[in-house]
């Protein structure tokens, strides 16, 4: 009878992917973009720090100073493995900054960059990050103009953690920001999604899913600006990076109090893309990505829209994707090929953990 008898599981190292939302502790979640990071900032964060700037919670915050414009931003980056198919963690810690600047309408100009290193990472890696980052920073137009290192002890790092702050000025008459999204305005995505998470988790985890995934990292500065030489009634623009673009439209809609109608089937989501959600698990829909944006734009000038930014390298993949609506405020549905809706939540965490 005794030989029968097992010893019981030690559950106490085990955590739950999608942790309850009282959870005393931080968890993984916190750092995801979803609902679990928006608490966070709401309630702790938030009430800390006081402040209107705050309240906006854009990409950047938009500020006045000495009668300029100025947007102003700040991002770290732990991403694991530090390179991958088509980039580095240093084309992200530029391109994110950049990024979140381009997204309220700003001209990016100045950078810093701080370097956290782990003992025992050798020389060799960090000056490859180092170099990806000058030649980001070149080809994005900006300067990286001042940066910290620290080291910390063996074991307490993965080789290199990168913040990058980024400040950029916004012309007159461009006022961009999740808040003025509009029934009727119409929704377009900049390209395929989800290959930047995918491309992440095949070098993590090893995975072939038939064809080889890239990152598609990039600095959208050019193309904002293309847009918005077209008008400068842009009215909300986002990069869907952790959360993917499921978590920007909903952050857009609770914002503006309007509710998203998203097409199914417009999605671009590439095969490969689509065979590892379906391998994985997961729904594209919240696969992070590096080098797209999300466009809500007045009716009268979506069409012209459109075509400047199929006409730069950087929007050749953009489609229509849905339309803003008065309907379901603060709700995001989604048409089906069958032709019922289905509801958008904002997620609870991070399909893809350490993806930036």
């Amino acid at each position: 009878m005794a030989d029968t008898l097992q010893t019981a599981p030690d559950f106490s190292g085990w955590s739950c992917p999608l942790p309850l939302r009282d959870h005393p502790v931080v968890v993984m979640g916190h750092g995801g973009g979803g609902a679990l990071s928006a608490e966070l900032v709401r309630h702790l964060f938030l009430p800390a720090y006081g402040g209107e700037q705050l309240e906006g919670l854009g990409d950047s915050a938009q500020l006045t100073l000495g009668g300029a414009r100025l947007a102003f931003s700040t991002d770290s980056y732990v991403v694991r493995p530090l390179f991958f198919p088509g980039g580095s963690i240093g084309d992200l810690a530029v391109n994110g900054t950049v990024n979140d600047l381009a997204m309220s309408g700003a001209v990016p100009a100045y950078l810093s960059c701080a370097f956290v290193l782990e003992e025992g990472t050798e020389l060799a890696t960090v000056g490859a990050v180092a170099q990806a980052v000058g030649a980001a920073a070149r080809a994005a137009g900006v300067t990286v103009a001042t940066g910290d290192t620290k080291v910390v002890d063996a074991g307490h790092g993965d080789g290199v953690y990168l913040t990058t702050a980024g400040i950029g000025l916004i012309p007159d008459g461009v006022d961009i920001r999740p808040q003025r999204a509009r029934p009727g305005d119409v929704i377009m995505v900049s390209g395929p999604i989800g290959q930047h998470g995918v491309a992440i988790m095949s070098v993590r985890e090893g995975l072939e899913f038939g064809a080889e995934v890239t990152s598609d990292t990039a600095a959208l500065g050019s193309l904002v600006q293309a847009m918005l030489a077209v008008t400068p009634e842009l009215h909300v623009l986002r990069d869907p990076t952790r959360g993917g673009l499921a978590a920007s439209l909903n952050e857009i809609a609770a914002a503006s109090g309007t509710g998203v109608v998203l097409e199914d089937r417009a999605v671009p989501v590439p095969e490969a893309v689509a065979n590892a959600c379906a391998f994985l698990g997961l729904d594209p829909l919240y696969v992070a990505n590096e080098g797209r944006l999300v466009a809500f734009v007045p009716r009268e000038h979506a069409e012209a829209v459109l075509a400047a930014m199929r006409a730069h390298p950087d929007g050749r993949g953009t489609v229509i994707v849905g339309e803003c609506v008065a309907d379901h405020p603060g709700v995001v549905v989604a048409r089906t090929g069958l032709g019922g809706t289905r509801i958008v939540d904002l997620p609870l965490g991070e399909q893809l953990p350490r993806i930036c």
